[in-house]
């Protein structure tokens, strides 16, 4: 078939190099624009432009997949199935039509469970212990279309957002170009999600990611986990902002006042509503993350001093 590849981020990267690998032609693919970032703001191709343009696969960036331009080259293009993965814009009915089997998306959650922007932020903000990604038909609503087929994923006790998101676009990679030969070949058809065991996932925001040092360790450790490496958690230390990596449960400690700090050798515990926590690593106003012992040795936390 030919195809259309839809995506952004670097989470779309490996189910793009799958399906070049596949027996299926990928004309072009459709990503957001050139954004700036880092700190000179230069503009920056998406990962998923740099692979098309290592591979001389033209690449469309319209500002909105309604425009009638990138209308007009899609249906030049004439693809049979515009696969999606991360694209990051709405699709509206009017690009939806083109293609000849629609467009489909790789969604990393086990739908209709955790529909939205970030699926994996939630599952492991909200304690699931399983999760997984489905193949769905885009349709108007938001994750709304039907399931041609999905996969499952153990979210493990350590996993960040951005760990288990890079097992889940490799799993889901190979889940994508089955689903793409099985619409090739006429043999799937998609089966309508549930009514029932709906949740939604929203984009995770800097508010999202402040820790509240109040609740429980098992809360906090969840946290901090969701929102790594996006958007960051982050508490503040005697009146500036600081990033924080995963932390581990010291359930092996006495009770500590929520949000104050202690300093040992080896390790600096913070406390909570109930086990204090070890900090990972630490990201201080303009400096590189680092251990939180050596950030300890810098700002010298003294008696009293704590996390607010």
């Amino acid at each position: 078939m030919k195809l259309v590849f839809a995506g952004t981020p670097a989470v779309a990267v490996p189910p793009l190099e799958r399906l070049l690998r596949s027996d299926h032609d990928v004309v072009a693919v459709v990503t957001r624009p050139d954004a700036p970032a880092g700190r000179g703001r230069t503009l920056q191709r998406s990962p998923v432009a740099e692979v098309a343009d290592a591979h001389g696969i033209e690449v469309l960036t319209p500002v909105k997949a309604g425009d009638p331009e990138f209308l007009g080259r899609l249906s030049v293009l004439a693809p049979d199935l515009v696969p999606v993965v991360a694209y990051g814009n709405l699709v509206p009915p009017s690009a939806l039509v083109v293609p000849v089997f629609g467009w489909i998306n790789l969604h990393f959650s086990l739908l209709p469970a955790w529909r939205g922007a970030a699926p994996v932020q939630h599952a492991i903000l909200h304690g699931d212990e399983l999760t997984g990604a489905a193949v769905f038909q885009l349709e108007k609503g938001l994750d709304t279309g039907p399931v041609f087929g999905q996969l499952t994923e153990v979210i493990r006790p350590d996993d960040t957002a951005g760990a288990l998101l890079s097992r889940l676009s490799d799993a889901g990679a190979e889940l994508l170009a089955q689903v793409v030969d099985g619409i090739a070949a006429g043999a799937l058809a998609p089966v309508p999600q549930p009514d029932d065991g709906i949740s939604l996932a929203p984009k995770l925001t800097a508010d999202d990611a402040h820790v509240d040092w109040a609740v429980p360790a098992f809360a906090i450790d969840r946290r901090v986990r969701a929102c790594t490496p996006a958007p960051g958690a982050w508490t503040t230390f005697r009146g500036a902002r600081i990033k924080l990596g995963p932390v581990r449960i010291a359930r092996d400690e006495a009770g500590i006042a929520p949000g104050a700090l202690v300093v040992e050798r080896k390790r600096v515990l913070v406390g909570t509503a109930t086990d204090p926590v070890v900090l990972g690593d630490v990201v201080a106003p303009g400096k590189k993350p680092m251990p939180a012992t050596d950030w300890a040795r810098g700002a010298r936390p003294e008696s009293g001093d704590h996390f607010e």
